[in-house]
């Protein structure tokens, strides 16, 4: 006897927009997006890095609205003048589900003011795959990589806790945390009117 057995729909991987992707592979991407329920989708505005899409994350035309469970902003956003940064805060709500959420870390610079006021400006803090990073690195860029002719790496804007939730909120996201760092850095995330509450408690051990 024949019977009709119940087709179930594969379960499509959730897509994750990371931005300013640069040339860090997947296994750079924090803990939490490191299986197979995220498919990255890289974006960077250069192309020698081989981006998946090359573009500004001032201008994310080429993603449609509402398209991406979640955007992954890595110390990107000092690199925009202060005048783009609201720029790329709309695009990001613009392409994130209403059930998605947006998260960003970069330097705090409250933190890095007390070291240069104790005059620590050129002493390394720690090291990174680029090499050792000073203070004056975190205000301007990477001084070795901008030396090499990587205009890319060059700081115009900075933020504190403050300023970076006032910020992100006035894009329009439902609900903004912020959250001080271990390494001179700030983490915030940014959510949607449909997104899981949970999210914030599932997301804390990245910020660790």
């Amino acid at each position: 006897m024949l019977t009709n057995t119940p087709q179930t729909s594969p379960v499509l991987p959730r897509q994750l927009l990371h931005v300013g992707c640069g040339r860090a592979g997947k296994e750079r991407l924090p803990v939490y997006f490191q299986n197979p329920q995220w498919q990255e989708i890289r974006l960077d505005i250069d192309p020698g890095v081989n981006p998946d899409i090359v573009g500004s994350v001032t201008d994310l035309r080429m993603v449609s609205d509402a398209s991406v469970d979640a955007i992954w902003s890595s110390h990107n956003l000092e690199h925009l003048n202060s005048f783009e940064v609201p720029l790329a805060l709309a695009e990001f709500r613009r392409v994130v589900k209403p059930d998605g959420f947006v998260l960003i870390s970069l330097p705090d610079l409250r933190a890095i003011a007390r070291l240069i006021a104790d005059d620590h400006l050129t002493e390394p803090m720690y090291d990174s795959a680029a090499g050792p990073i000073s203070p004056l690195d975190v205000l301007f860029g990477h001084q070795a990589s901008l030396a090499h002719g990587n205009h890319y790496m060059a700081h115009r804007t900075g933020f504190t806790g403050r300023t970076l939730g006032q910020a992100v909120l006035a894009a329009g996201f439902a609900e903004v945390r912020v959250y001080e760092g271990q390494r001179w850095d700030l983490w915030a995330i940014a959510t949607m009117p449909e997104t899981r509450p949970e999210v914030f408690d599932e997301l804390s051990e990245v910020m660790q």
